[in-house]
């Protein structure tokens, strides 16, 4: 028998997986490449709300978490993932000066914000009024991760790289029986994919498709992400990752037009420089609309689990909840109310 069957191998799955293996537990994942959201993230943890200056849900805690967890990972899968950079919020009024400044006194704040205003010159960004910088921030490069990840799943013959067949799941005795294999427990972190999910598409999962561009521009020397109406990450080489869009609509997971010239129109707001777009991405965030996860479990098959929903900050939450469901089942570690889906307390379960 075997102690968890996994489906997904993004942040979400690939951070259940890391701490089951961590604790001797036996897995294996099923992914069929169909959701793409991990693979294109812009990847930053950032411990603000940029646009109110506030904190974000108990982000040290986070922190504290998640960078050990990616640098273990970078031992193990032998790469580098974490890109620790600070963050230049571009400030555009004295009043932006102002709150900034409040914002810095506040306790909650106070690891994470420079109290005083940077005055840095970046050739082609003009910021007459400063920058804000945020510490303890960067970037993990999700696309390595995801794809040396499932390399190590797959050398250890932990992952099988096709859909997930729903209507191939017994779940009529004592332990899940997925084609002919015995589970003690199932753990679903299909993203997007949740709405096809018999056991728990009734979650208001509602998908935020984002859009990135990959620019090119010699000229722009930068040693750090710019947050300004889309952040400016440099990835070194000339290249610069260029993001984001959200379009609460459209649920595909391919580029638009309309996505791209949004993103387009907003970097020319900030950036004075010719520049080349090498590539143009796109994919479904798992969102949801009071800005919490989907961690739990099923409330009548109990052995059936579900982590989803992480949204636009998922570098940062994919270690926290993934944990915080590993010892909920293991442990009856209760779930933080804000985690748990038992908050939806209207929903009818089958």
């Amino acid at each position: 028998m075997i102690d968890y069957l996994i489906v997904g191998s993004g942040l979400s799955g690939i951070a259940f997986a890391e701490w089951a293996l961590q604790n001797g537990k036996t897995i294996h994942v099923f992914d069929n490449k169909s959701q793409n959201s991990s693979v294109i993230a812009g990847g930053l943890y950032n411990p603000v709300i940029l646009k109110r200056f506030s904190e974000v849900w108990k982000s040290q805690e986070q922190i504290n978490l998640a960078l050990p967890f990616y640098s273990a990972l970078e031992q193990k899968l032998q790469c580098v993932l974490d890109y620790k950079i600070p963050i230049f919020r571009k400030l555009f009024s004295v009043e932006e000066q102002n709150n900034w400044y409040v914002a810095s006194d506040n306790p909650n704040l106070k690891p994470f914000i420079a109290s005083s205003i940077l005055y840095k010159d970046f050739h082609g960004i003009d910021a007459p009024y400063g920058y804000g910088e945020v510490v303890q921030s960067g970037y993990i490069n999700t696309s390595l991760l995801v794809k040396t990840y499932q390399d190590y799943l797959n050398r250890f013959k932990f992952l099988s790289e096709e859909s997930f067949d729903y209507s191939q799941l017994d779940i009529s005795n004592e332990f899940p029986v997925y084609k002919n294999v015995y589970y003690k427990h199932v753990v679903f972190a299909e993203g997007f994919g949740l709405h096809a999910n018999p056991f728990f598409s009734q979650l208001p999962l509602d998908g935020t498709k984002g859009e990135l561009v990959l620019i090119k521009c010699p000229e722009l020397k930068l040693d750090a992400i710019i947050k300004s109406s889309v952040f400016i990450l440099p990835l070194g080489n000339d290249l610069f990752k260029v993001g984001a869009t959200y379009n609460w609509q459209d649920k595909s997971a391919e580029p638009t037009e309309a996505g791209k010239q949004e993103l387009l129109t907003n970097l020319k707001s900030i950036l004075n420089l010719d520049f080349e777009v090498v590539a143009h991405l796109a994919g479904v965030r798992p969102t949801v609309k009071d800005r919490r996860p989907l961690v739990g479990s099923h409330p009548k098959f109990t052995r059936l689990h579900v982590l989803n929903g992480l949204g636009t900050r998922g570098v940062m939450l994919a270690p926290f909840v993934a944990k915080a469901l590993f010892e909920s089942i293991e442990n009856k570690t209760p779930l933080d109310e804000n985690l748990d889906i038992r908050r939806f307390k209207k929903l009818k379960w089958d």
